[in-house]
């Protein structure tokens, strides 16, 4: 999956996207129906685009889409729970001091509509300033994260 991309699938299926920086991987499912979806949220919010068309790239409309798809294939709402990772600060001795930097602005806005869903995150790998992987395999539920620093960390 690419950034500013969501998908969602059931059964034996794994989502998966690279090159998590400041981006968020926003992870929904139900494990009774075993559906699940990943969003590859890219920016907090839409006023801080031009092109605002694509409802993956924030998560203010990604979680609901990701919502929409899943009830599609027979997920129910109140059996979702999610996990996020990344929100990574990349660059962050290059930027000011005292303002918040684009990875903790998309973990405030994804911990936002999530709530707004009300989706409990029952797992995350966030923050730092080291880039991720994530891998969904939906069938089971886990969640591999990969990175450079923390190497595979299931969630």
């Amino acid at each position: 999956m690419r950034v500013a991309d969501a998908a969602a699938a059931q059964g034996d299926a794994m989502l998966s996207t690279i090159g998590l920086g400041s981006c968020v991987a926003i992870v929904l499912h139900d494990a009774d129906r075993r559906v699940g979806g990943l969003a590859h949220v890219l920016l907090p919010s839409e006023s801080l685009a031009q092109d605002r068309t694509n409802r993956a790239k924030f998560p203010g409309s990604a979680v609901p889409m990701l919502l929409e798809q899943m009830q599609q294939l027979g997920a129910r709402p109140t059996r979702i729970t999610a996990r996020i990772v990344g929100g990574a600060s990349m660059f962050g001795a290059l930027l000011p001091a005292g303002g918040l930097q684009m990875g903790e602005r998309n973990l405030l806005a994804t911990r936002d509509a999530l709530g707004k869903a009300r989706l409990p995150i029952v797992g995350e790998d966030v923050g730092g300033g080291h880039g991720r992987s994530v891998f969904f395999h939906i069938e089971t539920g886990e969640v591999q994260v990969r990175s450079m620093v923390k190497g595979d960390v299931v969630l």
